[in-house]
């Protein structure tokens, strides 16, 4: 059990949080919501997740794989409703807590806000990072509503850190964040047509980055015809193979953190919940 956590369920085929083997991925959920500016309920998604986790079976017939990584789940960060950055500097302590235990975080949100203690974390620990970025959405707002911690500014704060930062799935944003990406020089993306007719240069993208990589996945990047229950739904978007591609390609190289995030919904068996847990089971199987 980590200092700022609770544990109300564990994601299937979890290890007993004894004998800590190192290297190995800790997972953390994150029930917060506060900066939902359209759908809310993304503060279930830690509980609904876990429980669509238990329809997997062991071997992984995408992969023809059996899931033999161990991993641990600690439970749920103690969030504060309603401020986002003091949240986020709760995910960032309990992130350090991880790494104290060389563990890597894999965070189950809660809204995309999430991302930033993690990633702030591993940026202090990784010189050079890389953050792959699948959404909808770029987030990279300075501020939304006039907060500068937000579910639409994540990514910007991300920049801030020194990251480099790849998007993928793009297919909604603001001409000022449109802007910014023109004005910067370590921002690359491939938008949404790009996935469906040219995934073999996105794959051979991410084949040929080097040093560390925090994976962070918003749910909406998926078609919201098989994941609807997001914060912000947007037409488009992954099919299943596509994601399934990327993870193939991504959990070949040095992978320190990975999230999961934007599943707004409370109701158990919900899609969205069991195609966020299958992103997860598929992860977890690829990694070893």
């Amino acid at each position: 059990m980590l200092f700022n956590t609770y544990e109300p369920w564990k994601f299937a085929f979890s290890s007993e949080n004894e004998d800590i083997k190192e290297n190995s991925f800790g997972i953390i959920g994150v029930p917060f919501d506060s900066t939902t500016s359209y759908h809310s309920g993304a503060r279930s998604g830690p509980i609904v997740v876990r429980e669509a986790s238990f329809g997997f079976e062991k071997y992984n017939t995408v992969f023809n794989k059996q899931l033999n990584a161990t991993f641990y789940d600690f439970g749920d960060v103690n969030v504060v409703p309603g401020n986002c950055q003091k949240t986020c500097e709760i995910v960032k302590d309990t992130v350090n807590e991880l790494l104290d235990m060389n563990l890597k975080p894999l965070i189950i949100g809660g809204e995309h806000s999430a991302s930033i203690g993690a990633i702030e974390a591993l940026a202090e620990k990784h010189e050079k990072l890389t953050v792959i970025h699948l959404d909808a959405h770029r987030d990279l707002a300075f501020e939304f509503i006039g907060e500068k911690y937000s579910h639409a500014t994540v990514m910007r704060r991300v920049h801030e850190m020194g990251a480099n930062l790849v998007q993928i799935g793009i297919r909604s944003s603001s001409l000022d964040e449109e802007e910014f990406v023109k004005s910067t020089y370590n921002i690359q993306t491939f938008k949404n047509r790009d996935v469906h007719k040219h995934m073999d240069a996105i794959e051979y993208y991410l084949a040929n980055i080097d040093g560390p990589i925090y994976v962070s996945i918003d749910m909406d990047v998926m078609n919201p015809a098989i994941a609807p229950s997001v914060g912000n739904p947007t037409p488009g978007g992954f099919e299943t193979y596509s994601m399934e591609n990327i993870l193939k390609t991504l959990c070949r190289k040095n992978i320190v953190g990975f999230d999961v995030v934007e599943t707004a919904t409370d109701k158990l068996g919900d899609v969205t919940a069991v195609v966020a847990a299958k992103i997860i089971y598929d992860f977890l199987t690829l990694i070893e």
